[in-house]
């Protein structure tokens, strides 16, 4: 049965102490001199916590900032705005626990003809308990993990990300994920995509066990594009402990005791954001692959997350249930 490493919220959060006391040994390299002048960069749940720390650090830096998010639109872009003094900021609405609203998203920027240089993969959901989407999915199962797997191949096929025809700059892909996946069991096929009933206890358990499923992502699709050269760098990122609004569905009790925590060790979400962003534009991360950082520190995942078989038939269990859910699935192989 699928487990991620921790199954109490508590210890879990707890778990971020250490991380906070930490030395980042690359953060002197982001200076104002790293800059995305004349980049297109999408962050996906850009709204709020992370994602929107890290949209005002991208348009600080020179970039024409893409807010997808499903709420707070435009207040949330007009704040960036402000927060960052640029105007090269829009929001377009994203609800990627709806395959047609990923279609819609995409086909927006196809229409518009907008290139993406930056991709940063950050939305992302914890809940208390498990919650049935109208496809027939869980929630935290389809947003964290499988609408990455379909938003990602439709960037690529409609050459929104268009790494064949970049002549200077390689577009850069960023997944967002949590340290929290080493150790996790390995990904249970026989249980993919179905919806497992779970609370609060196995919810955080099931949070950190999707991360790994991601990273694994990341990988079979680092595979496909990157061989044999680099064309497009895909690179998985943990920022750390960050003090977000993640805990806002937890039961009060449990929330205000997090909320607790979070206040006394986590890090502000425009701190949190300066590794993310400088794994996005620094020059360090254009001509490989494959990379992570845990904060501003390299390091390697999960072994399981390397493995090619996991990767291939994680791959074709995602594109079968994507082409059972939906008649305009693609593969971009």
């Amino acid at each position: 049965m699928a487990h991620g490493r921790f199954d109490n919220p508590v210890v879990a959060a707890l778990a971020g102490v250490k991380d906070f006391f930490t030395k980042q040994k690359l953060e002197d390299e982001l200076t104002d001199t790293v800059r995305a002048d004349n980049k297109t960069c999408l962050i996906t749940g850009a709204n709020t916590g992370l994602g929107f720390g890290i949209a005002v650090e991208m348009a600080k830096r020179g970039a024409h900032v893409i807010m997808a998010c499903r709420s707070q639109i435009p207040e949330a872009g007009e704040k960036v705005k402000t927060l960052s003094g640029s105007d090269k900021v829009e929001m377009i609405h994203l609800d990627l626990s709806k395959i047609e609203s990923i279609h819609r998203f995409c086909n927006h920027l196809k229409e518009n003809k907008i290139e993406v240089d930056i991709t940063i993969l950050n939305a992302g959901v914890a809940l208390p308990k498990a919650r049935m989407l109208d496809s027939g999915l869980e929630e935290m199962f389809m947003v964290n993990y499988f609408s990455n797997f379909i938003f990602l191949n439709l960037l690529l096929d409609k050459r929104i990300i268009n790494p064949q025809d970049k002549k200077v700059y390689k577009p850069r892909i960023i997944f967002i994920s949590s340290d929290s996946h080493q150790g996790s069991s390995n990904i249970d096929f026989e249980q993919f995509g179905k919806l497992n009933n779970y609370g609060v206890s196995q919810g955080i358990s099931y949070y950190s066990y999707y991360k790994l499923v991601l990273n694994t992502l990341a990988m079979e699709f680092n595979r496909r594009i990157n061989k044999p050269k680099v064309i497009a760098p895909i690179h998985v990122i943990c920022p750390g402990p960050v003090h977000s609004n993640i805990i806002r569905e937890a039961p009060f009790v449990l929330r205000k005791i997090l909320g607790f925590i979070f206040s006394i060790v986590f890090r502000s979400p425009a701190v949190a954001a300066k590794p993310v962003v400088y794994m996005g534009i620094s020059d360090a991360y254009e001509n490989n692959t494959a990379k992570y950082l845990h904060m501003f520190n390299p390091k390697e995942m999960d072994p399981k997350v390397y493995l090619e078989e996991e990767g291939e038939k994680l791959w074709k269990y995602s594109f079968d249930l994507w082409k059972r859910l939906d008649d305009k699935a693609v593969d971009i192989d």
